[in-house]
């Protein structure tokens, strides 16, 4: 019966044992050492023989909780647990010394740690030496005698600092993300000096302890033993600040409270992550080797300060690959897309898709992928040509916004493209500024227009060279089409126009009849064609006025009198028109103020 119970228990365990091994190598564990690097400092240049250094962790993922190590160095030793001593004295002479720890996992893949044995010189006592030690960089938290002392201020503590409020403040120490535990793990000891004269009860406040997230660290109330109670992530929290406190056991005594600063060393757990699944750019044809047109972007949530959130990019493949199948490159750094090759031809190939890479640590573990659709844009590679290269036009004088002409174009580059619209400039014959030029709405079209009236008796013709180019300027040197246009300017028959267009006289109120008062003549502007002027009495309220039709000769034609009504402040007024024999004629208007002077004033005068 013994027998058949120590075979049944024996087959029980060993289908455990295969069941757990099934489930550990179907998990996302990952075999190998926590970190790449590990340092161990000291504080003597001159290390005794057994002297034990702290521990190298190594995830089996297969249950195992002992390894075979292999140091690099004879001089040190690694057990099966990873504990780190010295098989014999060694003296660090530059300060440091350097070597690898070497292990296998259970498919005979070698993995390989660097340790870094460092020295650290402190004049300080005993309390010092403890306190500065967990400033290491990569403190072994399953370290089994760390001992956390609480400082004191008669011992000359030069490297620690005080808080504002009379707390110390401890260098922080690091703890590794992701660590498979056992849970929960041991991080340090907490020890008051009082502890060797009186019972301490420790306790544990701040985040993580009795601040959200509770519960992650904990202490024990007599040992001041510190644990870790779960796996700890980065990307959730970087860093806890706990606050370590120690008390008398019936005994009224206290430590100082002691900041402690816990921070999550990163690894790299979190694949790059592109901000678009696609992303869409536009690249000329004629665009030159080195031309940046677009960029991706991919950001890691792992630590920013370490190379597991740098990134790099790559180009993975290129559809179509022609007219050859490396037409772009991309910025490894940065993810800018450029051309390196020349070729592009929107007529052939409007279109490629490119698969993008971006890997973390620096283009050496995690990746994701992206896709990139470049669309080839036209170039300005045909310059747009005049129909007609010569025109002439009339426009009558005087007219602001008339029409001139317009000029049509042809563009055999893309339809609707900026290197098929067009614009225009007047480039010579226009120095006063008097046209305009503008596209037309159909955009293959340059209208000109008057943007000031024209003058005939001035300037009778205009010869305007015009060139129309594109909205997107040209690809090379292509030669600019040019129309010339010759406007000429019509006469139109202008007013006469009086001078000055208003005339102010002095007569006495009792001006004979016939008598002359003045000669009111115009002039007129169209002197190509010489006109005949006639006069006439456009107003004139009392009828006092007579004009000569032919010399513009004024004459009083009944007796003025001041006292009229028709007399303003001794002001009579009247409108002579002048009128030409045009076809068809045109009138202009001229203003006679007549200041009368009162006939008994100038009779006392005499």
């Amino acid at each position: 019966m013994e027998t058949m119970k120590i075979v049944r228990l024996g087959v029980i365990f060993f289908l455990c044992k295969v069941f757990l091994c099934e489930y550990v190598e179907g998990s996302s564990c990952t075999r190998g050492f926590e970190t790449e690097l590990l340092v161990f400092k000291v504080h003597r240049d001159h290390l005794h023989q057994g002297k034990r250094l702290g521990r190298v962790i190594f995830n089996t993922c297969d249950g195992r909780t002992r390894t075979l190590f292999q140091s690099s160095d004879k001089r040190f030793d690694v057990n099966t647990d990873g504990t780190v001593t010295l098989k014999r004295q060694v003296t660090l002479h530059e300060g440091h010394k350097v070597f690898s720890v070497h292990a296998w996992d259970s498919s005979g893949k070698k993995h390989t740690v660097s340790v870094r044995v460092e020295c650290v010189h402190h004049h300080e006592d005993h309390h010092m030496d403890t306190v500065m030690n967990i400033s290491s960089p990569q403190m072994e938290s399953h370290s089994d005698d760390l001992v956390l002392m609480f400082p004191k201020s008669s011992t000359g503590l030069k490297r620690a600092k005080r808080e504002a409020k009379g707390g110390w403040v401890i260098p922080p120490f690091n703890v590794m993300e992701n660590s498979r535990g056992p849970f929960p793990m041991k991080l340090v000891q907490i020890k008051s000096d009082y502890s060797s004269k009186y019972q301490m009860a420790y306790s544990l406040t701040g985040e993580g302890a009795d601040l959200y997230p509770k519960g992650i660290f904990i202490i024990e109330r007599l040992s001041g033993n510190l644990y870790v109670t779960r796996t700890l992530d980065r990307e959730v929290k970087a860093s806890y600040r706990l606050i370590a406190h120690a008390t008398g056991v019936g005994v009224n005594i206290a430590e100082k409270p002691m900041e402690i600063i816990v921070k999550v060393i990163d690894q790299n757990d979190n694949r790059p992550v592109f901000s678009k699944e696609i992303y869409n750019g536009r690249v000329p044809e004629a665009a030159e080797i080195g031309h940046e047109f677009m960029t991706v972007n991919a950001t890691d949530l792992d630590d920013p300060d370490t190379d597991n959130s740098v990134i790099r990019y790559s180009i993975d493949r290129q559809e179509p690959p022609f007219p050859q199948p490396n037409m772009f490159g991309i910025n490894t750094v940065t993810g800018g897309i450029h051309v390196i090759k020349t070729g592009l031809d929107r007529e052939q190939w409007h279109r490629y898709n490119l698969d993008i890479t971006a890997t973390d640590l620096k283009g050496k573990d995690l990746s994701t992928t992206c896709s990139a659709i470049i669309f080839v844009t036209d170039s300005n590679d045909n310059a747009p040509q005049f129909e007609q290269t010569s025109h002439t036009v009339s426009v009558p004088e005087n007219k602001v916004g008339a029409v001139v002409a317009k000029l049509t174009v042809t563009d055999e580059d893309k339809e609707g493209s900026p290197a098929w619209s067009t614009k225009y400039q007047i480039i010579s014959g226009d120095k006063g500024g008097f046209f305009n030029v503008s596209t037309g709405p159909s955009r293959l079209e340059g209208i000109i227009t008057t943007v000031k009236p024209l003058d005939f008796e001035k300037n009778k013709q205009y010869i305007l060279s015009v060139i129309v180019e594109n909205d997107e300027p040209f690809v090379g040197a292509l030669a600019t089409s040019t129309a010339t246009v010759t406007v000429n300017v019509e006469d139109v028959n202008e007013p006469p126009e009086f001078n000055p267009k208003e005339r102010v006289i002095y007569k006495p109120e009792d001006s004979p009849i016939d008598s002359e008062l003045v000669s009111y003549t115009a002039t007129d502007p169209d002197i190509g064609k010489p006109q005949k002027i006639t006069y006439k009495i456009g107003n004139d309220p009392e009828g006092w006025l007579s004009v000569n039709q032919d010399t513009g000769l004024i004459k009083v034609k009944r007796l003025m009198d001041r006292e009229s009504p028709h007399v303003k402040d001794g002001k009579y007024t009247a409108i002579i028109l002048a009128v030409d024999d045009g076809n068809p004629p045109a009138t202009s208007t001229g203003t006679l103020i007549i200041e009368l002077e009162d006939s008994s004033n100038s009779f006392c005068l005499r």
